[in-house]
Parts: C-alpha cells; structure tokens; sequence
C-alpha cells in the first residue's frame, strides 16, 4: 500500500514540475510555467508507466500502470496534492506518513526526469506529449459503404 501511494506521489509531483529547455535541475517558478494542463507520458524505474495532466490547482488526473504488469487505470489526485515549500515542489497524500519532496532535473526540450528528494534511484522520466497529435496517430474510423445507415446519410 504505501509503495503504491509513494509511486503514485512520485508520478504526481514529477509532473508539476518541468521547466526551460536547457538542462539541469528546475525551479517551481519555471515549472509552473511549462507544465499547467500539459500531458506527459512516463516511465519509472521499476517499470511503472501511463499518462497524465498536472492542473495549476495542484489537481492531478491520468493513467497508471504500477509496475507494468497491469491494464492502466485511471487515477485523479484532489486539489491541493502538490503544494511548493520552499523552492520544491512537495506532494501531500492522505494516508502517506510524509510529505515528500522531489528533484527535477530537464534531460531535453520537452522531458525530464523527476526522483524523491534523498532517493535518487527512484525516479520517473517524463516526456510532454500532444493529446492532438496522439488522436490523429489513431486509425480514422471507417464506415461500410453498403451500410444502410451510411447509404441514408448520403441520400438525396
């Protein structure tokens, strides 16, 4: 249980915090400037990975997949979860014994890498996607031209 809520944390305040496209490590006031209502997929060290939006609220909603074993479920963390302290970006779990907070460091123009402060091993990379082009990547949907539903439509 608390690996999962850690994982889940992980993910969350990784979001929150990107930043410009040069590399290094990333500040709060960068990362909310790049971040808000983007979508990034992500990979983890212990093969987690899904998909998800950090909302300047501190809201966060997307699809996880723990470990890579299982079929990604949906997840929506409240308003409020990530919450900067200091210059860091920290995330407040209900159930959670601590609060942690997270380095974030930029790998490219449109990735990063996030790990709890403390424990570099644990990270994820994360990588900002277009939700537009992710839609047109999909196979267009294909109507049957002898369908009669498809023939009234086209009727004179």
């Amino acid at each position: 249980m608390w690996g999962k809520l850690l994982r889940l944390t992980i993910l969350s305040a990784s979001l929150a915090s990107t930043g410009p496209a040069s590399a290094g490590e990333m500040r709060v006031t960068e990362a909310r400037q790049f971040v808000a209502g983007n979508l990034f997929s992500y990979n983890c060290f212990d093969g987690t990975s899904g998909a998800g939006r950090i909302y300047a609220d501190g809201s966060v909603a997307g699809y996880v997949s723990i470990g890579g074993r299982q079929n990604p479920r949906f997840v929506s963390l409240p308003p409020g979860t990530l919450r900067v302290k200091g210059d860091r970006f920290c995330a407040s779990v209900r159930g959670l014994p601590f609060e942690p907070c997270f380095n974030l460091d930029k790998t490219g123009a449109h990735s990063f890498r996030g790990s709890v402060s403390g424990l570099g091993f644990a990270y994820c990379d994360f990588n900002r996607r277009s939700a537009r082009v992710d839609l047109v990547a999909r196979p267009p949907l294909r109507l049957s031209p002898n369908s009669s539903v498809a023939a009234s439509a086209f009727a004179d």
